[in-house]
């Protein structure tokens, strides 16, 4: 099977939802949240995240997390996961509870692809507080895709991960995983990187970029957004409509979309130092807005 035929298939299976001008979405991808150990890349940018997503649910941002939201090749079990970062899944109860939360399959969480793993782990947890299982996600499942298509324009918006158009990480992501827990976890912590990552590996971010983007314009340019290679993408109305977020294990900062009044935006999340001494989290605009019908085409 084709790179090509991997991502028309994550477009036929996607879940699609309806969008106007009002709604507002929120986009990131590459959280890698982990144990708090020394290999979760996540642990330094979990303030910004966390900091970050409570604005959104505030605003009443629905939240897409467009995979690779847990490290599950590091990380036998989501439980320790769970445990390290609680304040932040609690948070993201709140988006689920009331139906704003949207979660693609990574290759760093390809086994969310078996619901019965999902209903495990995901549906409760067990607090220990209380002696008693408790609601988690209870009901979510995970998909490869996901369209928000306009409800009068018509103009679709197609998420997903990018992995597939990465042979070695979704076909053979099982022998990575493995490569990754007894290999590259421990050589981490001397930095160095796992090459097979097209985000470590700028060849291999290069063919996933090319292989994307001609699935693209085969389509006749259909609005995409990926993650996967951790390079933010925001294209020019009239090129390849290719937008990739980014992802939240940058050094210091973390970047994502916005989409809000018929606009989408690239921004960064980082802690800025003031005159006062003072360390705060703040929003920094990257690109955009520009207006999303700009980008459609007949």
């Amino acid at each position: 099977m084709s790179s090509q035929t991997r991502i028309s298939n994550a477009y036929k299976t996607a879940h699609r939802v309806v969008f106007n001008d009002d709604s507002k979405f929120v986009i990131f991808s590459d959280v890698h949240r982990g144990d708090n150990s020394f290999a979760d890349d996540f642990a330094n940018n979990r303030n910004i995240y966390y900091h970050a997503l409570k604005h959104y649910y505030t605003e009443g941002f629905t939240y897409c997390e467009v995979g690779d939201g847990d490290e599950l090749w590091e990380n036998i079990e989501f439980k320790s996961i769970l445990e390290a970062h609680k304040n932040v899944f609690n948070l993201m109860k709140l988006f689920y509870a009331e139906g704003r939360l949207h979660r693609l399959l990574g290759n760093h969480d390809m086994v969310y692809r078996n619901q019965s793993y999902v209903e495990k782990n995901l549906f409760s947890y067990f607090d220990k507080v209380d002696n008693e299982d408790k609601p988690l996600f209870p009901g979510i499942t995970f998909t490869e895709g996901l369209i928000l298509e306009h409800e009068t324009s018509k103009q679709e918006i197609f998420m997903l991960h990018g992995h597939q158009a990465d042979w070695m990480n979704y076909r053979g992501w099982k022998f990575n995983r493995f490569m990754v827990r007894a290999l590259w976890r421990q050589l981490q912590i001397f930095g160095i990187g796992d090459p097979t990552s097209p985000a470590k590996n700028y060849k291999e971010l290069i063919k996933v970029e090319r292989r994307t983007k001609k699935w693209i314009t085969d389509n006749k340019n259909i609005f995409t957004i990926t993650g996967h290679t951790h390079r933010p993408r925001f294209p020019e109305p009239g090129d390849i409509a290719f937008f990739n977020d980014g992802s939240c294990v940058h050094p210091r900062s973390i970047t994502g979309l916005e989409i809000e009044n018929g606009t989408i935006s690239l921004i960064k999340w980082q802690i800025s130092t003031f005159e006062d001494g003072s360390l705060r989290v703040i929003r920094v605009l990257l690109e955009g807005p520009q207006k999303i019908i700009d980008y459609k085409t007949e």
